[in-house]
């Protein structure tokens, strides 16, 4: 009798069935695919082996050990409260999307977090990576030899050998300065990050427009960029005994709370002094007046990082090498900002 009953198909690998073949628990097997622990080369070896010859795929992860591709991208950004750095995923998220690959982003907390714990986790997961310009030396350094291929955003990387895009911070400081200096202002009060390496950069701008001038430049400092530390610094910068008609600060959620503070103690923006920030985030344009600010380009960064980074991981001999890449800036001006009383 001839036996019409189809094939039984063939039951997929489990995780057990990986785990039995490669002589480890089914813990570690979970643990090494999706990139929780590392394990001595042995035993990652022969986990890989399994999966394999197997063909364990029910995770990404293994699929990428199987293929060498994950289907994943990342980003890291510094502080996911800043209107800046979503606005970076967002111009990654549609760039990656359109190619098909899944973003995966962790954040930095501004440093407040292992950066280097957490990129490693990351790079488990992802074909590449995109990081701020600004991650710490030993971060930096673990990427250059990690093999994973990397495009920076925010500033230039000293390394040649490193892809990065972002604004001339320097040019864009420049233009903000000289829309102050046509405006009459000749005290300028710069509230500087020296966490971020290009805050000097702002500041040698600001420094170049008013050069040949009568200009006063004077430079302070905060210990984050956030909105907090601009209230908590406007009262040394805003009531010392020569007060600025004019403050620029390194970001606008800085300048946004200094603003705020300015008015609670009695100034009047910008008839008593004018204010300006960088990033031209959402927030500004609703600011009680609306801030003077610089577009930094944020989503379009994210957008030509992540253009950069799927042409280095297909292996296009345009970006395999460093270099950096140059957005466009602007001025957008708006209530913060005005012309100098006469007299004041």
């Amino acid at each position: 009798m001839t036996d019409d009953t189809p094939a039984r198909r063939r039951k997929a690998a489990t995780i057990r069935d990986v785990a039995q073949a490669a002589g480890v628990s089914t813990a570690t097997v979970s643990k090494f695919i999706n990139g929780g622990q590392r394990f001595t080369r042995e035993v990652e070896e022969r986990v890989t082996t399994a999966v394999r010859e197997l063909g364990y795929s029910s995770n990404p992860m293994a699929r990428g050990m199987i293929t060498g591709q994950t289907g994943n991208v990342g980003i890291v950004i510094l502080d996911i409260c800043n209107p800046h750095f979503t606005s970076l995923v967002k111009g990654s998220s549609r760039v990656a999307e359109r190619a098909g690959l899944n973003l995966l982003f962790t954040d930095t907390a501004e440093g407040h977090t292992p950066e280097l714990t957490m990129l490693q986790a990351l790079s488990r997961r992802v074909d590449g990576i995109i990081v701020s310009a600004r991650l710490s030396e030993a971060a930096i350094e673990w990427l250059k030899h990690s093999g994973l291929p990397v495009i920076y955003y925010g500033g230039q990387q000293p390394d040649p050998a490193c892809y990065s895009v972002g604004v001339d911070n320097r040019a864009a400081a420049q233009m903000l300065g000289r829309h102050l200096r046509d405006l009459g202002h000749r005290r300028i009060s710069y509230v500087g990050f020296s966490g971020a390496r290009w805050s000097s950069e702002r500041w040698k701008g600001l420094q170049d427009a008013f050069d040949g001038s009568d200009g006063v430049l004077r430079l302070f400092d905060v210990e984050s960029a956030v909105a907090d530390e601009g209230e908590r610094i406007a009262s040394s910068v805003l009531l010392c005994a020569e007060p600025p008609d004019a403050v620029v600060t390194y970001n606008d959620l800085v300048a946004l709370g200094l603003l705020g503070q300015a008015q609670l103690l009695g100034l009047r923006v910008p008839d008593d002094v004018s204010i300006a920030g960088f990033d031209n985030i959402i927030y500004g344009r609703y600011a009680s007046p609306a801030l003077t600010t610089v577009d930094t380009a944020s989503e379009l960064t994210g957008e030509t990082a992540m253009q950069r980074l799927i042409e280095r991981i297909r292996g296009d001999a345009a970006v395999s090498g460093g270099g950096h890449e140059t957005l466009a800036s602007r001025v957008i001006a708006r209530g913060s900002t005005a012309r100098r009383a006469p007299g004041r």
